[in-house]
């Protein structure tokens, strides 16, 4: 199995961002990425059979011009016939996550995961997107939202580096380490 490369995988998104934005593709090219990494997380056999060195170039290119044709674009075909190339094709996936976050950087998108018990309606979404937007001045954002049953009410809200962390679980779990520490007897006395 490869070893993750982050930083090849930076570069060859890198150079196809760049050549993209050129071409005037960058929105065609990022849907192509998504297109692709949908099919890696959908199928891991596609994803072993690139890393497999037993596997010729010739029989991947024809499986990657099967899964793409007619659904990606030139940029992208031509790129992906590049990789296999140069031996590069186990580190498409990879290269595809990195795009995908080169664009939004490019384009000034903020991700942000909300995290909560039960799942929550989508007046809710907006009014947390809206308190996002206004408190950090933000105004591309999307909105990855989970559910977390572990969590027992309240939410987790990432955005960026930061953790706003207003969970039930997290509120018991505060006050269980104020237990352990006996915090509450040294107040008594």
């Amino acid at each position: 199995m490869a070893i993750p490369n982050p930083r090849l995988a930076a570069r060859y998104a890198k150079s196809v961002l760049d050549l993209a934005v050129e071409k005037g593709q960058l929105d065609a090219v990022y849907k192509d990425m998504l297109f692709l990494q949908a099919a890696f997380r959908s199928s891991k056999e596609l994803v072993v059979l690139l890393k497999s060195p037993i596997i010729k170039a010739d029989k991947k290119d024809k499986i990657l011009d099967a899964i793409g044709a007619g659904r990606i674009s030139i940029i992208t075909a031509t790129f992906n016939k590049l990789l296999l190339r140069k031996n590069r094709e186990l580190y498409l996936p990879e290269i595809v996550t990195a795009f995908i976050d080169q664009y939004k950087v490019h384009q000034n998108i903020h991700t942000v995961k909300l995290t909560t018990a039960v799942p929550v309606s989508e007046e809710l979404k907006q009014s947390i997107l809206d308190k996002v937007r206004a408190g950090r001045h933000i105004q591309q954002i999307e909105l990855n939202s989970v559910v977390d049953e572990s969590l027992i009410g309240g939410f987790v809200l990432e955005i960026g580096d930061q953790l706003v962390d207003d969970s039930i679980a997290f509120e018991l779990n505060n006050i269980k380490k104020q237990f352990q520490n006996n915090d509450f007897i040294y107040k008594i006395r």
